[in-house]
């Protein structure tokens, strides 16, 4: 089979189409002839830096639609030749992926396999930042960095079904910030990056403290949800209502890990939280297949959408690092495998 490698860390040249062995499920594991690999952040990450990477040669990819190849021993809720959505520990950019049964998911009603490569990682991740971590209220008000990206374009739906006050976005150009408003934004505030060529290194955010005061008439938000950390996580938490909650689910900006204590919450009585799918995946497997079963309704129900705005063939997973690796795609790029 064909698989895309990691086999030493750099830019997108890096990534190499190899012919591999066909992996086989052990125990409690399901195989997935893939068509469709989703594209995200984490890969690069992974490819640059060797995030979440056990050993080299790594093959990325964390989420795939396809069909059920094989079972392994113990497995029930699936059978051979059905339509599926996995989220994987990795190894997706390949023909053929093995995955552990508890992330591995009977598509809903009238989804189909192309729509389905948008979900495993993206669609729960921003049903738990608005409703299971965030707890957005009717009313409240939310700031989303990253806003027209992947997970962005879903929490501005899922905050405006919510009943959200002012859902604003924070976005790194004018194109984005269109996108943006045409999926749930009420007002998005471009912050432009000068080191857009390198997602390892992103410049330092300019200031959107101010504008976010603005906008909410002085208050803050009641709710920041912030993948990015370093400067942009404390301007995020700067930019907190009394009460206010920011939550983390990245570090995209590689800085050191955010450290908050008495001095930042106590006076406007703030928290801070975080979340990451892959990491529950391994602690709570139960709990994250509920949370994907409510996520997944969202989108049969048609209360979301993620367009695809981008589709490459398994052999160009370097063009599609390429593109999100330049801070100009919007919404999910896919790797279309067979």
């Amino acid at each position: 089979m064909r698989a895309v490698q990691v086999q030493e860390y750099g830019g997108p040249e890096v990534l190499r189409t190899v012919e591999a062995e066909v992996p086989e499920p052990g125990p409690g594991q399901v195989s997935v002839d893939v068509a469709y690999t989703g594209v995200n952040f984490a890969d690069l990450k992974a490819r640059g830096e060797g995030y979440r990477v056990p050993s080299l040669p790594f093959v990325p990819g964390l989420e795939v639609s396809g069909r059920v190849r094989a079972l392994g021993e113990g497995v029930s809720g699936v059978e051979v030749g059905q339509e599926v959505a996995a989220l994987t520990a990795g190894g997706a950019y390949a023909d053929v992926v093995v995955t552990d049964a508890t992330t591995v998911f009977p598509l809903p009603s009238r989804v189909d396999l192309r729509t389905a490569a948008t979900l495993p990682t993206v669609l729960p991740t921003a049903y738990a930042l608005v409703h299971a971590v965030g707890r957005l209220q009717p009313g409240e008000t939310v700031l989303v960095q990253g806003a027209a990206g992947g997970i962005g374009t879903v929490v501005g739906q899922l905050a405006k079904a919510a009943g959200a006050s002012g859902v604003f976005g924070v976005v790194s150009g004018a194109a984005k910030a269109k996108y943006a408003l045409d999926h749930g934004y009420d007002e998005v505030f471009v912050v432009p990056s000068t080191n857009s060529a390198s997602p390892a290194s992103p410049a330092k955010p300019v200031e959107f403290v101010d504008e976010v005061r603005a906008a909410t008439g002085g208050l803050g938000v009641d709710l920041a949800l912030d993948p990015v950390g370093g400067e942009t996580f404390r301007a995020s938490l700067a930019s907190l209502a009394v009460f206010g909650r920011l939550v983390s689910f990245g570090n995209a900006s590689s800085a050191e890990a955010w450290r908050v204590g008495q001095p930042e919450l106590y006076p406007t009585g703030l928290s801070v939280s975080g979340f990451s799918i892959l990491t529950l995946a391994q602690t709570a497997p139960g709990a994250l297949r509920a949370l994907t079963e409510k996520a997944f309704a969202a989108v049969a129900e048609g209360v979301v959408s993620l367009p695809v705005t981008a589709e490459f063939p398994l052999e160009e997973a370097s063009e599609a690092h390429r593109l999100m690796g330049g801070r100009t795609s919007t919404g999910k790029l896919l790797l279309r495998v067979a």
